[in-house]
Order: C-alpha cells, then sequence, then structure tokens
C-alpha cells in the first residue's frame, strides 16, 4: 500500500490524512527499527528501561533478520558511546538488549554475535569501573549457555584467561565480591561448555587455580572426643612402635571423614548467594565433576589441582583445601568406579618430580589419600586395587632412606611418611572384599626379592607392613574359611631360603601374620618392622652404632617404662627377668603368647579356630620340608632360628586344630627328631657347632610345645630336665614354649672361636644325656601318636625314627637354585627391582650370608654309590623309564585324564627318588670329607678367629657343587636372557 501512495497516487499523502495504510511509519517501514532503537532508552537519564520496547525490538529482529546487524552495530556504538561517558544505565540497556536477543533471535545469532562478543570485550577491559565488568561477565555467561554447537568455541576461550584473572580479583568490598562471583559464574559457564561440546580449554589450568582460589568450605569442626584424640597421639605412637596390644586412638587424628556436601543448584539460588565467590566455586567444581566422566578428562582436572596444592601448602588434612576439596568432589561423582579412580590418581602423584624428594610432602598426601579410602569404603567397596603396589614401593624407598646415616630431621619425616603409609594401607584392606589380588602381588613382589641385603628387608618391611594390614582387616569367619594363598606360600618358602638372613626373618612374620591375627595386634605393623630389627645393617656381626629406627624404638620404649611397668617373675627354668620383660613386650611373634593359659598350662585351641587361616595337606608338606632345609643352612643364625620356631608352632597348631591327614602329624614329629638327632651328630661336619646348638634349642622348644598341644604327658618336664636354662647363650625358652632371642646378648661372639669351643663342649654332654631317654621319649610320643592316628604304634615309633627327607615336590619344583657368590649379587637383575640402591650397600650387607646350601646333610654315607653319576648310569635310568613305558598295555579304550596322569607320575617316581638319594649320599660323602680332615678344622679356627666362620666351609660347599654346574651359556642363550625371555 505504501508503495502505491507513493509512485501511483502521490497526492494521496495530503489528501487523505485519516487512512492509517498512508501513515509514514506504515509507508516506510525501513526505518521502524531505528525509532524501536530510539525508544528502548530512556529520555532522561533517571528514567526506566523499557522493558516492553527491548521486547518488541527483539521480535522485530526475528521476523526481520536482514535487519538484524544494523540493531548489532547501533548497539555496539551506542555502547561505546555510553562508555565513553560512563552512563551506566544506558550500558545495562545495551546489555539486556542483547540477552532478549539470545532469547528470541537464537536461530539468527551468526548475524550479532560478533558484534555481542567486541561488546563483551569492551566491557572486560574497562578497568575504571566494576559494574560495566560484571555486565560484562553475565553477557557472556548468557551467550555460553546459548550455543548449540560448537560454532564459537574458540572466540569463547580468549576470554578464559580474561575472566580468570577478574575471579581473582582483590578485595573485601562488596563490590569486589560481586566482581569475583559474576567471574566465577562465567568460569563455571566454560566448563559446563567443555563438558557439552567435548572440547577441554587449552587455558583449564588457569580455570581450575581461579576456581580453588575462591573455593571457601565450612572447616571440619572437631569435638571433644577429637581432640581427645589428637592429645593422646604421642600415646598411640608408642603403642604402634612397641607393638604393645591395642591402641588407644582408633584412627589418627587426621583421619576424619568430611560430611557429604549437597549438590546446588544455580537456578535456585537466592540474591545473596549469587553474591557470594564461595557459591559459585562449588557450582564449578560441581561441573568439573560432570565434566571428568573419564580417566583422561579427570586427569585433566586433577594435574593442575594437584599442582596448586602443591604451590600453595594445602596437602595437610584434615583441613587443608586439598583434604577439602577432593572429598567433596568425591561425593559429587555418581559412580564409584569414578571416586576409586581420584584415589588412585592421588596416590600416583607420588611419582611426581616435584614429590618424589619431598617425604613431608608425601607424607601429606598419603594422609588424604587415606581419608578418601576411608571415605569411599563407607559407600562402596574398593575394586582398583593396583596403586597398593606404588605404596610399599614408596614405603620400600623409605625404609632404604632411614636404613642409611641420616639426620634426626630426616629420620623424623621418614617415620611420619611410613606411619602415613601404614594407615593408608589400613583403610585400604578395611575396603576390599577379594583379597586374592593383594596376595598375588605380594607373591610377584616376594618372589622378585633381589640379593642386595638392603633392598630386600625394605621391601619384606613393606610388605609386613601390608600384611598386617590385611590381616587386620579379614574378619575371623573370612578367615577360618581361607586357605593360605598357594602362590604366596610358594613364594615366601623362597624368601625364608633368600642369601640374606635377615630377609629370612622378615618371609617368617610374613607368614605368621597373614597366617594368624591376634586380636591384641591390630595396629602393629610397623611396630613390628621397627622392633625386629631386619631392616637395619647387619646387627651380628658388625657395626656399634645402632639404625635410625633403633634409635626411635628406644626413645619411644622409654616413653613406655614412664607411662607404665610390668612386673614379671621369674620362671623355673633359669631365664633372667630381663629377658623374660623383653621378649613379652616385644611385638615380635607375638600371638603364641596368649595361647597357651599358663597358670594351667592348657592350650586354648578353640579361641585359636576362627582365627586361623586352613593348610591343604601338600602345603604342610612343603612347610616341613622348607623347615627341614632351613634349619640345616650353615649361615643360620639365633633370629633364623627364632621364626623358623615359631612358623614351625603355628604349622602344628592347624595340624592340630584343622585335623588333617594322620600321616602328617606323624612326619611332623619325624622332623623334630630328625633336627634332634642332627644337632647332635658329633660326625657331621657340615655344619658348625653353633648352629648344631641352636637346632637342639630349636627342637627341644618345638617338641615340647607339640608335647603340650597333642597332650602328650611328661615330655616337657623330661626335656626340661636334659636341657639347662642356658642351653644356648643367645635364645631361651619361654613360658610359651617358644623360642626367643636374648636381647642382652652380644651378637658379635656368636660364631667366634671361645664360642663355637663352648658349644662343642656342651654338645658332646648333651649326647650322653638324650641317648639314654630318647628311647622313652619315642615310646611316649608313638603311643600317644597310634592312638591320635589309629595307626600301628610300632609303624609309628619306625617313621619317626627314620631320618626326614624332603618332598620331592619341593626338592624339584618350587626349591629355588644355589644362590650365586657374593661378587655377583650387584648384578643387573637385582638392579631392576630399584633404580636407587645406595652406592656402597651391595658389598656390606651380604657378609652374614656369603653362601647358601640348598640340599642338607641326612643320613649316614654309602660308599656304595660314586661321587659323582656317570653318563652310562644317567642313561641306564633313562632306558629303564622308557622301557617301562613302552612295556606297558596300552588300551584300546580311552583313558581318564587322572589315570593318565597318575600312570605318568607312577613311572617317574622311581627316578626321582633314584636322584635324591643321590643328592642325600653326595652330602654324606661331603661330611665324611670334612670329618676326616683335621687340617681344615685347624684352617677353619683360623678363619673364626679373622671374623668369618664359614668362608671355608662355604669355599668347600661351592667347589663340590661346581660338578654339577651346568656348561657354559651360549651366545643365544645370552641373547634370550639379555631380550627378557627367562623373566
Amino acid at each position: 500500500m505504501g508503495f502505491i501512495s507513493r509512485n501511483v497516487f502521490p497526492a494521496c499523502e495530503s489528501m487523505c490524512v485519516c487512512c492509517p495504510a498512508l501513515r509514514s511509519r506504515s509507508r516506510q517501514p525501513v526505518k521502524r527499527y531505528k525509532k524501536l532503537l530510539g525508544e528502548i532508552f530512556p529520555k532522561s537519564p533517571d528514567g526506566a528501561p523499557n522493558e516492553r520496547k527491548i521486547v518488541k525490538l527483539c521480535e522485530y529482529a526475528a521476523k526481520n533478520p536482514i535487519r538484524i546487524p544494523k540493531i548489532a552495530k547501533f548497539l555496539e556504538e551506542r555502547c561505546y558511546k555510553d562508555l565513553r561517558s560512563e552512563q551506566m544505565k544506558f550500558i545495562n540497556i545495551v546489555t539486556e538488549a542483547y540477552n532478549k536477543m539470545l532469547c528470541h533471535c537464537k536461530d539468527q545469532m551468526a548475524y550479532f554475535a560478533t558484534s555481542l562478543l567486541n561488546v563483551v570485550t569492551e566491557l572486560l577491559d574497562n578497568s575504571k569501573q566494576d559494574t560495566p565488568t560484571i555486565l560484562g561477565c553475565q553477557t557472556l555467561t548468557r551467550f555460553i549457555y546459548s550455543q548449540v554447537d560448537g560454532t564459537y568455541t574458540h572466540s569463547i576461550e580468549k576470554f578464559a584467561l580474561k575472566v580468570c584473572s577478574l575471579a581473582r580479583e582483590e578485595g573485601d568490598e562488596h563490590q569486589k565480591q560481586c566482581l569475583r562471583a559474576s567471574g566465577l559464574q562465567c568460569l563455571s559457564a566454560m566448563v559446563w561448555y567443555m563438558g557439552e561440546y567435548s572440547h577441554i580449554f587449552a587455558t583449564v589450568d588457569e580455570i581450575v587455580h581461579a576456581i580453588l582460589d575462591n573455593y571457601e568450605a565450612d572447616m571440619i569442626v572437631q569435638t571433644n572426643q577429637d581432640r581427645e584424640e589428637q592429645n593422646c597421639n604421642w600415646v598411640n605412637e608408642v603403642i604402634r612402635c612397641e607393638g604393645r596390644g591395642t591402641t588407644v586412638c582408633n584412627s589418627p587424628s587426621y583421619m576424619i571423614v568430611r560430611p557429604r556436601t549437597a549438590r546446588k543448584d544455580p537456578t535456585l539460588l537466592t540474591k545473596e548467594e549469587t553474591e557470594m565467590p564461595k557459591v559459585w566455586a562449588q557450582i564449578c567444581l560441581q561441573r568439573m565433576v560432570d565434566l571428568a566422566k573419564e580417566s583422561t578428562t579427570l586427569r585433566q582436572i586433577l594435574d593442575p589441582m594437584f599442582s596448586y596444592f602443591n604451590s600453595r601448602r594445602q596437602w595437610t588434612p584434615p583441613n587443608g583445601l586439598a583434604m577439602i576439596v577432593l572429598s567433596d568432589a568425591v561425593y559429587l561423582m555418581e559412580t564409584s568406579g569414578s571416586q576409586q579412580l581420584v584415589l588412585s590418581t592421588v596416590v600416583r602423584y607420588l611419582d611426581n618430580k616435584h614429590v618424589a624428594n619431598d617425604p613431608e610432602l608425601k607424607a601429606y598426601i598419603i594422609q588424604v589419600a587415606g581419608c578418601l579410602a576411608k571415605l569411599i569404603r563407607t559407600s562402596s567397596y574398593l575394586r582398583d586395587i593396583s596403586f597398593v603396589n606404588d605404596l610399599c614401593r614408596h614405603l620400600r624407598k623409605s625404609f632404604q632412606a632411614t636404613s642409611r646415616s641420616i639426620g634426626d630431621e630426616e629420620l623424623n619425616l621418614n617415620v611420619m611418611l611410613q606411619n602415613s603409609i601404614e594407615d593408608c594401607l589400613r583403610e585400604i584392606a578395611k575396603g576390599i572384599v577379594d583379597t586374592q589380588p593383594l596376595f598375588d602381588m605380594m607373591a610377584v613382589s616376594v618372589e622378585g626379592l633381589p640379593s642386595s641385603g638392603i633392598v630386600s628387608r625394605a621391601a619384606v618391611g613393606s610388605l609386613l607392613i601390608l600384611a598386617h594390614a590385611m590381616s587386620s582387616a579379614l574378619s575371623p569367619s573370612m578367615r577360618s574359611q581361607q586357605v593360605f594363598p598357594d602362590t604366596l606360600l610358594d613364594a615366601l618358602l623362597k624368601a625364608m631360603l633368600h642369601p640374606n638372613v635377615e630377609t629370612r626373618v622378615g618371609a617368617h612374620e610374613i607368614f605368621s601374620v597373614i597366617l594368624l591375627q591376634s586380636s591384641g595386634q591390630s595396629q602393629a605393623g610397623l611396630a613390628s618392622v621397627r622392633a625386629s630389627g631386619y631392616l637395619n645393617e647387619s646387627r651380628n656381626w658388625r657395626s656399634d652404632t645402632t639404625s635410625a629406627f633403633t634409635s626411635v624404638t628406644a626413645r619411644l620404649d622409654k616413653l613406655r617404662k614412664e607411662k607404665d611397668g610390668v612386673k614379671i617373675e621369674k620362671n623355673g627354668y633359669n631365664n633372667s627377668h630381663e629377658d623374660l620383660k623383653n621378649y613379652k613386650s616385644s611385638p615380635k611373634f607375638h600371638k603364641l603368647n596368649s595361647i597357651i593359659d599358663r597358670t594351667t598350662g592348657f592350650i586354648n585351641l578353640a579361641d585359636m579356630l576362627p582365627s586361623m587361616m586352613k593348610f591343604t595337606e601338600d602345603q604342610i608338606g612343603q612347610l616341613l620340608s622348607a623347615f627341614w632345609i632351613q634349619s640345616a643352612l650353615p649361615d643360620i643364625l639365633p633370629s633364623n632360628i627364632e621364626a623358623i620356631a615359631h612358623s614351625f608352632s603355628l604349622v602344628l597348631l592347624s595340624l592340630r586344630l584343622k585335623n588333617p591327614d594322620d600321616g602328617l602329624v606323624v612326619r611332623a614329629f619325624q622332623l623334630l627328631f630328625s633336627l634332634r638327632n642332627l644337632s647332635l651328630d658329633l660326625n657331621n661336619g657340615t655344619l658348625p657347632s653353633v648352629c648344631k646348638r641352636l637346632i637342639l634349642a630349636l627342637s627341644a622348644s618345638t617338641l615340647m610345645f607339640a608335647a603340650k598341644i597333642y597332650q602328650i604327658p611328661h615330655i616337657c618336664e623330661m626335656l626340661k630336665a636334659q636341657l639347662p636354662g642356658d642351653v644356648d647363650p643367645y635364645l631361651f625358652i619361654g613360658d610359651d614354649l617358644q623360642l626367643h632371642v636374648r636381647p642382652q646378648a652380644n651378637m658379635k661372639d656368636f660364631g667366634s672361636s671361645s664360642d663355637s669351643q663352648m658349644a662343642t663342649s656342651m654338645l658332646f654332654e648333651m649326647r650322653s644325656k638324650v641317648e639314654l631317654s630318647n628311647t622313652i621319649i619315642t615310646d611316649i610320643v608313638a603311643k600317644v601318636l597310634s592312638k591320635l592316628s589309629k595307626l600301628e604304634e610300632a609303624d609309628v615309633k619306625m617313621q619317626i625314627l627314620e631320618p626326614f627327607t624332603p618332598d620331592d615336590a619341593f626338592m624339584f619344583g618350587s626349591r629355588p637354585n644355589v644362590e650365586p657368590q657374593p661378587n655377583q649379587s650387584s648384578s643387573k637383575e637385582s638392579l631392576s627391582f630399584d633404580e636407587d640402591i645406595p652406592a656402597g650397600s651391595m658389598a656390606e650387607d651380604e657378609v652374614t650370608s656369603e653362601f647358601s646350601v640348598r640340599f642338607p646333610p641326612r643320613g649316614s654315607p654309602s660308599p656304595s654309590i660314586p661321587q659323582v653319576i656317570s653318563i652310562g648310569q644317567l642313561m641306564e635310568s633313562a632306558l629303564e623309564v622308557a622301557g617301562q613305558v613302552v612295556g606297558s598295555s596300552v588300551s584300546t579304550s580311552p583313558l581318564p585324564y587322572d589315570t593318565m596322569t597318575n600312570r605318568c607320575e607312577t613311572f617317574g617316581t622311581g627316578t626321582r627318588q633314584k636322584l635324591s638319594r643321590w643328592l642325600a649320599t653326595e652330602n654324606r660323602q661331603m661330611n665324611g670329607l670334612y670329618r676326616n680332615s683335621s687340617e681344615e678344622s685347624s684352617a677353619l679356627e683360623k678363619v673364626v678367629e679373622d671374623g668369618n666362620i664359614y668362608g671355608r666351609e662355604s669355599g668347600m660347599l661351592q667347589d663340590s657343587w661346581s660338578m654339577m654346574r651346568l656348561p657354559p651359556a651360549s651366545p643365544f642363550d645370552n641373547f634370550l636372557k639379555a631380550a627378557g625371555a627367562g623373566r
């Protein structure tokens, strides 16, 4: 109509003044948006904006998108003009117009997005006043939320650094708080955008840091009970380090679970909350948790968090920012898998280059990990436990560090780190349902123990603490139904034959802790490791100085003595008051103290049944064979004998409680009598007299313990009458019928010339006494065992008097090879266990065990069999077995698998027995060499005077076994070894 009025009827404009179709507004619609733009602004600076006109402008723009660029250009220019004149109300109208356009013209965003972003840039760059900057943050926030795709991703990302700087503005004024709140609100929109469109900004680290700068939470208010627990920390530490009963505090003071935080909805915030930076920081954390739905994005969020905690020293629990933020993040996660991923990431952060060499920082991080583990296990079970190996590795490194000469400050930091790791492992163990993966991990670690004494002792110490944590977490019902892990047992049996004598003690301790956990020792893991001493340098031969752990234990023991004292009367077995007091307060091998009732002398077997694991018959056979071989090692020490006696007693308890095959009970007593005969065999030259004296004490104490639990009368009285209380200057038999190392004994005199002469004379006197009563003891034992096993008394007596022979399965299966010489201990295989073995430690810690013989002597020599088997005899044995296979009748019908397996085993039994007898004969002939050579005896005394009592014997054994070595390796074998094929 307007077109007609202008071109066809030009006179209508002056004539038809009343026609609404001919008015200027209708006849010239091109200029309508200008009037709408003018109407949205008030005529006076004090006037209110016209909301209705703003909506009408946006509706017009939606219907006429071709006019949107001109509208946007007008608004942009007006914003620049008002910024120069500082007209804040007009700037507010401009931003409001853009916000309305974002709602009404979302499909036409491309027409005005550039103009809007230019306006936001100008507003954010204005540093004179905070109001325009707040408007810019709010406008950018609405722009981000209105996105439907990733078209403007890079344009939004350019604002990230500027918004982060605004979120860090300092000042407590209300305007500054509103500015920080607006910046955090914009950052929360950016985090939402990154998760919605799967694009992580390059400046995500700065975004995380800006959020954490404003993150505030209610501090954990400690109750009176918490303060009491904190005040008793030193008492707790004393008890933990000495292993005396249960601790006063159930958990450390920092192990406080933060209460759950509620998720905040941004649309339901009050006006006051929208102006609080900490509220928007919590919303940002919620968005970051929603963003981190997989391991990659979670790592991108957690890494800048961890670096922030490091730079601000915010790891200290319970009120450190790290504990608060990570606890809230775990609560906000929807799945337990994500929660456990946070825990594993925290543990693996210990390998960061900024953390690895700071034991204090590592301790704080592990304390946070322990709190997270406690928080997670309250709602779900821990499934991913791969990080436990990392904790044990850091614990091992800490033990290695404290074994060296360090200052008091570094010592205290490492002690704090070790305590933190122990607490963390305990919390992790409580949240694990299936312990088999942990047992498998322990088996792999024990299997890979290097020959280096320092590293192996530290590794065993870390595994022992893990064993304590696992054992305390297992319920009695679960423990009683569980069979001892087979793979772990095989690894421990090999570790019990380790070249380092202290490592063998640690293997026995691990075996003991896993098998049976006393109710009063749930927190004695680290205390047992420290007090045992096998983490220290070789304490039996050289060095008057005590290690770091010994000094700490001494200081804590002084505190304990000031608090309480234990008065123990002397027993009738000629043991000193000091010895009894020390062994009863020692955390080492503590479990059997409560088994025997000292007033009545009876065994509380009913109390032991629910808390002990089960053994299979094969496992018991392997254990008995291992005890026999360990007892006959030429480098045995009193601590090894103490460990063997304790483990042997536990196996006897298992035999008594679990009612296995009767033949195993008889075989156990056969082992005891064989050890007794071995110790009194003066014709056996492979073992020094001091070692025979140790074996005599072992057989006597274990035989008394076995007689007590099987209620065999008069045995204990007869053995006590035979053995004086000071049968061994380094060992004594306690009230619990267990061997204990005398704490006040001077171990540097062990194996000296005077000590050997005293042991020889004592054994010679004991031999005549034992021969008189040996027949009576065997008759009593055979009579009782025949009733228990329902076997003939003559058969039982015949078996227990026969020399004990290890099982073929142990001799040829899980038994390790002969250990290398000391100069081979620093091989690449050993170094691969740990990259930071202290320099110079290789040559020092192998003094106590230069060479270990894996086949002990047994029986009498037989001259009918030659010293070295000939090729003809070996071929004859092979042809004999092959002839049996060929000559056997072949059935036309298929045989079952079990039948075929039994036949194959039967064919190979004869050859294995022949080879076993030959090996025994080889040892007997070597015994004869020692017995018939007086020159070697004098040479041995000379070596003893020089301080190395086993050098001569080890050399002879090595020369003897060199005949069995294989030919030198071929180049192809060396290639396979270098390529890792043998691993």
